[in-house]
């Protein structure tokens, strides 16, 4: 049962950080894992997985991420519609491209919209270089599209 959900999801590590907390017998270290999960027909999930070692992070993140997915509208193989929007320090921008022309993003929003299943994309981040913050405002941006059915 295992393979058949690694092969419905495609999971992507966008980041690995190794945190070192001081205590009072000296450091603990522990890893976080930022993990993308997507089934490339429109649904896309975001973890953050803690854990001792950096594997344990990761499968919590990819259970987090399969737990928060979400649907998002798509318009062939891009988005419906341009959105711009600011969460925390991030401001975001996603425009659709015209067909052939690829994913022109960052490596934090290629991962989200690729894992989606979007295949012609541009966009821009600005004010942060977190990744943490740029895949979250990614997401909260993809959860604001609307298709044109939903609109009338």
């Amino acid at each position: 049962m295992n393979n058949q959900e690694e092969k419905e999801f495609d999971e992507r590590v966008v980041q690995i950080k190794r945190v070192s907390k001081k205590t009072q017998g000296g450091s603990r270290i522990s890893f976080t894992a930022l993990v993308v999960v997507g089934d490339k027909k429109g649904k896309v999930g975001v973890g953050l997985g803690k854990a001792p070692n950096v594997k344990a992070a990761i499968s919590k993140g990819v259970n987090l991420a399969k737990k928060h997915l979400i649907k998002v509208a798509m318009k062939g193989t891009t988005i419906p519609h341009r959105i711009c929007l600011k969460r925390g320090a991030v401001e975001v921008l996603l425009k659709p491209a015209p067909p052939g022309s690829g994913v022109i993003a960052g490596a934090a929003v290629r991962a989200v919209v690729e894992a989606m299943g979007i295949q012609d994309i541009s966009s821009k981040i600005l004010g942060s270089r977190s990744k943490i913050n740029n895949v979250y405002a990614t997401m909260k941006a993809l959860s604001r599209l609307k298709s044109a059915k939903s609109e009338a």
